[in-house]
């Protein structure tokens, strides 16, 4: 019969003892000193001028490195969303803007949201806004826009609440437009806020740019589409939220940009349709810009 080694199980019993020592220190509460959570997380920032006056540094305060993310929501109607500390801000429109920080932390922790304001007086020579009564706000803004008629009925779009909202299917369409002044040889780029409580099925969503004239009554599809929803390529089934850039897809229909072949003027086509829009399909923020 073998021996048993004394001073060995003297050692094993010490370390035993001593982790149940240590363990029996350690709280179970997050934001106790136990490392679940991250102490001192501050969302302020600063606010200074960029290299124009469309242009502003955003630089958060000093916080720990360790699992800190930063979110931030520039008011453009995309809610918030992840980036890092320190932002370079470009705000090519004229208005006032509430810009919001929080970090978050482990465990779940979270600072108190910081707002500031930045006013914009002048809109940007190149990347201001073309689109006139975009963000749908006011009657003069719907008043800007006309709709276009494609199906003879089950499907429509209603301006109310600060956006445009299209429901209905049955497998209709309808759509809405507006003439917009353009420069030979220059790109321009579409993009809006695009939500939907809780999808769509066997829906399509697009937005075209083209100097060919909607016809009511007729369908559109001049110059392909450059914005895009739509439920087999693999978007829009589900609730949604975001720039269309972000949200939308199918490849080459989602690339949102137009390249001007003369100078005159084009027409921003947005329709929907499909077999059942459910909730619907809001759109705001809607812009064309020069890139």
């Amino acid at each position: 019969m073998k021996k048993i080694n004394m001073r060995f199980l003297d050692k094993i019993a010490i370390i035993v003892v001593s982790l149940i020592i240590f363990s029996g220190c350690q709280t179970e509460d997050i934001g106790d000193g136990n490392g679940l959570s991250t102490e001192g997380l501050n969302s302020g920032f600063t606010i200074t001028p960029g290299s124009n006056a469309n242009t502003f540094n955003l630089a958060s305060s000093p916080n720990s490195t360790d699992f800190v993310f930063h979110f931030w929501n520039f008011d453009d109607g995309a809610g918030s969303v992840a980036g890092t500390a320190d932002k370079s801000l470009f705000l090519p429109d004229v208005g006032v803007y509430n810009i919001t920080h929080n970090v978050y932390g482990k465990g779940g922790s979270a600072a108190t949201p910081t707002t500031q304001i930045i006013t914009v007086t002048t809109p940007d020579p190149v990347s201001g806004n073309l689109v006139e009564g975009g963000k749908l706000d006011t009657n003069s803004d719907i008043s800007k826009w006309t709709v276009l008629n494609i199906s003879a009925s089950g499907t429509s779009w209603a301006f109310a609440n600060g956006k445009a909202t299209v429901t209905g299917g049955g497998w209709n369409q309808q759509g809405f437009y507006q003439a917009i002044s353009v420069v030979s040889g220059r790109t321009y780029k579409v993009d809006m806020v695009a939500s939907s409580t809780s999808g769509v099925s066997n829906t399509w969503f697009e937005v075209f740019v083209s100097p060919t004239i909607p016809i009511q009554n007729n369908d559109y599809s001049a110059g392909g589409k450059i914005r895009s929803i739509n439920t087999w390529a693999g978007c829009g089934g589900s609730a949604f939220s975001g720039k269309i850039s972000s949200v939308g897809c199918g490849g080459t229909d989602n690339v949102g940009t137009y390249k001007a072949t003369a100078t005159g003027t084009v027409y921003l086509v947005i329709k929907c349709g499909g077999e059942n829009l459910k909730d619907g399909i809001s759109v705001d923020n809607i812009e064309l810009r020069g890139i």
